[in-house]
C-alpha cells in the first residue's frame, strides 16, 4: 500500500476524482466508490493524507484522514470579473508579461488573499490545466502558506473570464472569510445550474 499526501481535484466525470501527489505532482483517478474510506465524501480542494492499494486496476483507498478542508472552485465562462483581477490582468498585458500578482485587501486595508493572473492562448487552456493538475495550483497555495499566518483552510478560485485571453487564480486567506463568501455568492448566482467544482 503506497501511503501519501494528495490534494483532491475534480476528476474528468462524475464518477471519479484526481489525487495529486503533493510530492511528485502527478495525478491518479480514483473512483468514488467502493472504497474502505468514504472518498465519496470528499470536496474538491480537500488536502488528504491517504493509502492507496494498488492490487487492482484501479487503486483503492484503504485509509484516508482530511488533513485540511480547503475548496478549490473552478469557474468557466466567469462574469464578471471582479475588479481586481481585471486591473491587474490590463496592468500585466500593457506591460507585456505572462503573469501577475497583488495582495487584495478588505475594507479595512487587511490582507485577505492574493490574485494572480495569466495570459492564455494555447490549448489546452490554462484553466484547463489547473482543473486537471497538469498545471498545479500547489507551488501558489505554499507560497501564502509559508507567510506569517498559520496554514489553515482556504478558499482557492480559478476563474475562466468568459472575454479569454487570461486565467485568474484568487486565493482567500480564509476559506469561512467574507472575501471567499462574496467570490463564492458571486459566481453561484452567475451559474446557478453548474456546480462549483
Amino acid at each position: 500500500m503506497d501511503e501519501g499526501t494528495y490534494r483532491v481535484l475534480p476528476g474528468g466525470d462524475e464518477e471519479t476524482w484526481r489525487f495529486l501527489d503533493r510530492e511528485t505532482y502527478e495525478t491518479v483517478a480514483v473512483p468514488r466508490e467502493g472504497h474502505d474510506a468514504p472518498v465519496d465524501d470528499l470536496q474538491p480542494g480537500y488536502l488528504v493524507d491517504a493509502g492507496l492499494d494498488w492490487g487492482s486496476e484501479e487503486p483503492t483507498v484503504r485509509t484516508l484522514s482530511v488533513q485540511r478542508p480547503t475548496l478549490y472552485t473552478y469557474v468557466a465562462d466567469a462574469d464578471p470579473v471582479f475588479e481586481v483581477a481585471e486591473s491587474l490582468w490590463e496592468e500585466t498585458r500593457a506591460a507585456g508579461d505572462g503573469m501577475n500578482a497583488t495582495q487584495t485587501y478588505n475594507t479595512d486595508n487587511a490582507v485577505n488573499g492574493v490574485c494572480y493572473v495569466f495570459a492564455d492562448s494555447g490549448h489546452p487552456s490554462i484553466f484547463d490545466e489547473f482543473r486537471s493538475g497538469a498545471r498545479p495550483v500547489e507551488p501558489l497555495v505554499d507560497r501564502v502558506n509559508d507567510g506569517p499566518d498559520e496554514p489553515q483552510a482556504r478558499e482557492v478560485f480559478v476563474l475562466d473570464p468568459v472575454d479569454g485571453g487570461f486565467t485568474v487564480v484568487t486565493i482567500t486567506l480564509s476559506k469561512a472569510g467574507r472575501f471567499a463568501e462574496t467570490l463564492r455568492e458571486t459566481y453561484e448566482r452567475d451559474h446557478p445550474d453548474e456546480p462549483l467544482v
